[in-house]
């Protein structure tokens, strides 16, 4: 069976966007699925996140998958960073690894942004990345997910009209990034 955790981002929570309809399709393939609730906007910080993930790590194994958007790619690189053994795959959906220039945002997100990786021990610890970030994002500049991709030698699927990716964008389901979850089961 595989275990698949999915990471909501800032002020996010496992209701919102296409995660309810990611996870109930993940169920029927037999996967086992985590939509953690992460403090946001209150109480976040990188410290706050790694508590509540504390529950989530033993379902790290060789044939878990994890899905973040919006912070959470950033918050799972530095999950990745640190795992013993490598997972099978992590897709990231409207990600980055900086500020957004957009106070309101990066006062929440400092503590995350601040990190530093080493690429290489993320890249060692995941055997597939997939980074999909849409062209009119109008949180997260697309050479936010070209900078991802590049340092994890990782294919970026751009999306026309899709926004930050999220309900507000019309995604309250995902087929594209089921079709790409069902290629690594």
């Amino acid at each position: 069976m595989t275990n698949v955790i999915i990471v909501h981002g800032t002020g996010g929570s496992p209701e919102g966007n296409w995660f309810p309809w990611l996870k109930s399709e993940l169920e029927k393939l037999n996967c086992k699925v985590f939509v953690p609730k992460f403090p946001t906007p209150e109480n976040q910080s990188i410290d706050s996140w790694l508590d509540v993930f504390k529950d989530y790590q033993r379902y790290l194994d060789k044939d878990a998958i994890v899905v973040g958007h919006s912070l959470g790619p950033l918050f799972l690189l530095g999950v990745l960073e640190k795992l013993k053994e490598p997972i099978k795959a992590a897709f990231f959906v409207a990600g980055f690894t900086g500020y957004l220039d957009r106070s309101e945002f990066d006062v929440l997100n400092m503590s995350f942004v601040t990190q530093r990786f080493d690429w290489y021990k993320i890249k060692a610890n995941c055997k597939k990345f997939y980074v999909i970030n849409s062209r009119d994002d109008p949180y997260v500049s697309i050479v936010e997910g070209q900078e991802i991709a590049r340092n994890l030698d990782a294919e970026l699927d751009v999306l026309e009209d899709a926004g930050h990716i999220n309900a507000e964008s019309g995604y309250t389901s995902f087929p594209l990034l089921l079709e790409k979850i069902k290629k690594e089961l």
